[in-house]
């Protein structure tokens, strides 16, 4: 072989193996080593995934491990992924919403649960019959959770606002006791925490309104998102295989949770009752939901005067990353 052929079969091979590198060298910086999620008894899905476990048999390959991490409430996930100590948060629609609108970099991606997961209870020998009542009175809330944004909601429907009442702030178990205990007058509770005082305290429910239940949102940080689209797209896969299974098998997943979240039977099959898992796919829906109540952070001044929140939810909710990966029901 002449010198000049040679050469030019050397560049046209040292061509042809340098063509894929790119594509591999992209795909190697979007693999993260460990992939971070919440999981809270509020959010069965996240039960069911961290039990079987497959979205880490899903990732393995990659060489990606995962971290759970327990979320009390929507208020200490997004802590958590505003402090970078997780990637994945389940929180409340407009508790998600709150946080952005005050600074969190967070995507609302997915759609774990249609929930009414919160309403307003009192103790079984109360009596209170109605939200008018409570005026002057103390209320057990979680801040910067769906409980306590539909707790101010359901004041203002009642021509009344969070100065005519004394909220005391508790993590949601704590409200329970609270309330149980007699140490405040009522509590905006969230289950299981509250089918489990209905059933086994007597707590009774004063004011339920599914409209002011804000859906439950799987949100992701931005930079993580930014960084890892392919593996925001496998965790959704995950919570796909996990939401079909909660659908086919309704008495199995009512006693995984109720295993997991250390939880009588009945109350985890209440809990799972007050869940619609058949509408995943986040988009138009869940922005109009946002918007009916979003008036609600700029009426208690929740976030700062003159704050675009529409312009804010737009932000927030981003379909793309489900798109393809959710099953239509």
């Amino acid at each position: 072989m002449q010198r000049r052929d040679f050469l030019r079969l050397a560049a046209t091979t040292s061509a042809a193996l340098a063509t894929p590198a790119l594509p591999l060298l992209a795909q190697a910086a979007d693999t993260p080593k460990i992939i971070r999620l919440d999981f809270a008894t509020y959010s069965p899905p996240s039960l069911v995934l961290k039990k079987f476990g497959w979205l880490e048999e899903d990732v393995k390959s990659n060489g990606t491990s995962v971290k759970w991490v327990l979320s009390q409430g929507s208020n200490r996930a997004l802590e958590y992924l505003n402090s970078d100590s997780i990637d994945f948060g389940s929180t409340a629609g407009l508790a998600a919403l709150l946080a952005r609108a005050n600074g969190n970099p967070v995507k609302a991606v997915y759609i774990y649960s249609r929930p009414e997961w919160t309403a307003l209870a009192v103790q079984k020998d109360s009596r209170v019959q109605s939200i008018k009542e409570l005026k002057g009175k103390k209320i057990a809330a979680t801040k910067g959770t769906d409980p306590y944004l539909f707790l101010l909601r359901a004041l203002h429907e009642n021509d009344l606002s969070k100065s005519d009442v004394e909220i005391v702030h508790l993590q949601h178990a704590d409200g329970r006791i609270a309330l149980e205990q007699k140490r405040v007058d009522a509590w905006a509770g969230l289950d299981p925490h509250l089918a489990a005082s209905e059933l086994e305290a007597g707590s009774r429910l004063i004011y339920r309104n599914v409209n002011f239940n804000t859906y439950g949102f799987l949100n992701v940080s931005e930079s993580f998102a930014a960084r890892h689209p392919e593996s925001v797209k496998q965790v959704l896969r995950a919570y796909e295989r996990a939401r079909l299974w909660i659908i086919q098998n309704p008495d199995a997943t009512a006693r995984l949770i109720a295993d997991e979240a250390k939880l009588s039977l009945p109350v985890a099959q209440l809990q799972l009752k007050r869940n619609d898992f058949s509408h995943p796919l986040i988009g138009q829906e869940h922005i109009d939901a946002l918007r009916a109540a979003a008036p609600i952070l700029l009426q208690e001044e929740l976030v700062q005067s003159g704050t675009d929140l529409p312009k804010t939810i737009n932000a927030l909710i981003d379909p793309s990353f489900a798109q393809g990966v959710v099953a239509r029901a």
